[in-house]
C-alpha cells in the first residue's frame, strides 16, 4: 500500500484547494477506490475482501451531475446539499467531489453534520438550517458555520454563542413563504429583523442570506411556486426597510434549478439531482445515478419441482430449477414487500426474486440458465448502469419516491467509492 502521507500530498496538490480541503489527514485515496471507515470522518483505503453487500458510489457521476446543474444555474452559484450523510452516499466524499466540480458551498440540516464536514477537512462555506434548542451553536460559530435562523429564540442562541466565542456569527434568514415547516413566520419576522439589525450593528452577527424552500417544485408550473417567489421578494424588501441587505438569496431546489430558471436568484440548492436521480419524471436531464446497491451470490443450489422457497413457501418451484441466494434483506435496506416483485441483475441477465425477503437474504430463480452464475458473482439490486434496475422501479412498487430508496441501504452494507470525481 502506498504511504498515507504521499497519497495525501498528491491529492491535495491536485485538487485539495478546489475541493475545499484544508486538512489532508482527513482522507486517503488509493487506486481511486475508497472504503468508508466508521472511526474516521473521511475515508480510508484498505486491502480487504469484497463486501457481501455494498453500495458503490461513483464520484465521477457526482461531478458530472454538478456540472449539469451548473449549466442550468447560469450565473447563480450551486450549493451542494449533503444532508443525511449525503443522501446516504457519504457527505464528506460527495462534498469534496461536488466542490471540485464547481459547487461553491455545501448545505446540511444539523450543526453536527456541518461539524463532521469541518472535521473531514472541508473549509468551504457550509450552511446548517435545522437545529434544536440545545444544539451546539458555540461550536458552530467557532467553526465558521453559517446558521439558518427561523425564530427569535434561535437568533438569541446564536447571539450568545457569538459573544461566548468572540467570533462574529454568520446567519441566513430562513423565511416561511408557504411550505409551513421550518422558517420565520410572518408574525415573528419583524421581531427577527429588529433583533438582527441590533446584532449586525454590534458586529456580533454577519447577515449573509435570505432563503426559503418550495412546496410544489416537483410541479414546476404550479402557481404556488410563483407565490413563494413573490413572498421571498417581499421578505427581502422588508429586510431592506431595516437597513439589512442580504448578500445572497436562494429558493430553488433540484426541481426548480432544472425547470424554473426564473427562481434561481443568486444560488440554487440541488439535493437529489446531484446524486443522479431526476426530481421530475418526464426527463432525467442527462443525470447519472451515483449509487449501485449490490451483493455477492453466496450460494447456488438446485430446488426440485414442488418444493417451496423461503418463509411461508409463498413461492413453490413450478419445475426443477436452480436458485441463487443473495445475502441482503430488510436489515440491509431491501424492503420486505419487494419479495417476488423485483429482479436482480447477475452478469447480463435479470433474474426474478422468489419468495419472501428475509432479514438477511433473498432468493432469485435462475431457471434453466444457471450455468453462467456462480458463488461470488455480483448481483445488482439497483443502480444506474445499462440494464440495471433503476431506484425509481423500487419506488413505484412501494408507492414512495426514489429519495427513500437510496437512503435505505444500511446496517451491514459497506460503502465503497470509485472514480476520482472532478479530480480524475
Amino acid at each position: 500500500m502506498h504511504s498515507k502521507q504521499a497519497l495525501l500530498r498528491d491529492f491535495v496538490a491536485d485538487c485539495g484547494e478546489d475541493a475545499g480541503i484544508s486538512d489532508p489527514d482527513a482522507m486517503v485515496q488509493t487506486d481511486r477506490t475508497m472504503v468508508q471507515d466508521p472511526t474516521m470522518a473521511g475515508s480510508v483505503a484498505v486491502n480487504s475482501p469484497a463486501a457481501q453487500v455494498e453500495t458503490v458510489i461513483d464520484l465521477d457521476a457526482i461531478a458530472h451531475n454538478v456540472r449539469v446543474l451548473r449549466e442550468y444555474a447560469g450565473d447563480a452559484g450551486v450549493m451542494a446539499v449533503v444532508k443525511g450523510d449525503g443522501y446516504n452516499h457519504g457527505a464528506a466524499q460527495v462534498g469534496r467531489a461536488a466542490l471540485a466540480a464547481g459547487a461553491v458551498e455545501l448545505g446540511v440540516t444539523t450543526i453536527t453534520e456541518a461539524l463532521d464536514l469541518r472535521a473531514a477537512g472541508i473549509d468551504a462555506p457550509i450552511l446548517s438550517w435545522l437545529n434544536a434548542v440545545d444544539a451546539d451553536y458555540t461550536a458552530a460559530v467557532a467553526a465558521g458555520i453559517e446558521l439558518g435562523v427561523s425564530s427569535v429564540w434561535q437568533l438569541r442562541a446564536i447571539e450568545q454563542a457569538a459573544r461566548a466565542t468572540g467570533v462574529t456569527a454568520t446567519v441566513a434568514l430562513k423565511v416561511d413563504t408557504g411550505l409551513n415547516r421550518n422558517g420565520v413566520s410572518d408574525m415573528e419576522y419583524p421581531q427577527v429583523l429588529a433583533l438582527l439589525r441590533e446584532l449586525v450593528d454590534e458586529r456580533a452577527v454577519r447577515f449573509r442570506a435570505i432563503f426559503s424552500h418550495l412546496a410544489h417544485a416537483d410541479t414546476p408550473q404550479h402557481p404556488g411556486n410563483d407565490r413563494q417567489r413573490d413572498r421571498l421578494l417581499d421578505a427581502i424588501a422588508q429586510a431592506k426597510e431595516f437597513g439589512l441587505e442580504p448578500e445572497l438569496a436562494h429558493l430553488a431546489n433540484s426541481a426548480a434549478a432544472l425547470a424554473r430558471p426564473d427562481l434561481t436568484f443568486d444560488m440554487v440548492r440541488p439535493g437529489i439531482a446531484m446524486y443522479g436521480l431526476s426530481p421530475l419524471e418526464e426527463t432525467n436531464f442527462g443525470l447519472r445515478p451515483a449509487m449501485t446497491f449490490q451483493a455477492q451470490v453466496v450460494l447456488v443450489k438446485r430446488v426440485a419441482e414442488g418444493e417451496g422457497v423461503s418463509y411461508g413457501h409463498e413461492w413453490v418451484a413450478p419445475r426443477d430449477t436452480t436458485v441463487a441466494l443473495i445475502p441482503a434483506g430488510y436489515a440491509d435496506g431491501v424492503f420486505r414487500p419487494l419479495g417476488g416483485r423485483i429482479s436482480v441483475r447477475i452478469g447480463e441477465r435479470d433474474y426474478p426474486s422468489v419468495g419472501r425477503v428475509c432479514m438477511d437474504q433473498l432468493v432469485v430463480d435462475l431457471g434453466d440458465d444457471a450455468t453462467g452464475v456462480a458463488e461470488g458473482d455480483t448481483a445488482v439490486l439497483f443502480g444506474g448502469g445499462p440494464g440495471q434496475t433503476h431506484p425509481q422501479r423500487w419506488a413505484d412498487l412501494l408507492g414512495t419516491i426514489h429519495y427513500e430508496i437510496v437512503c435505505s441501504p444500511r446496517g451491514r452494507v459497506v460503502r465503497r467509492y470509485v472514480g476520482g470525481g472532478a479530480c480524475s
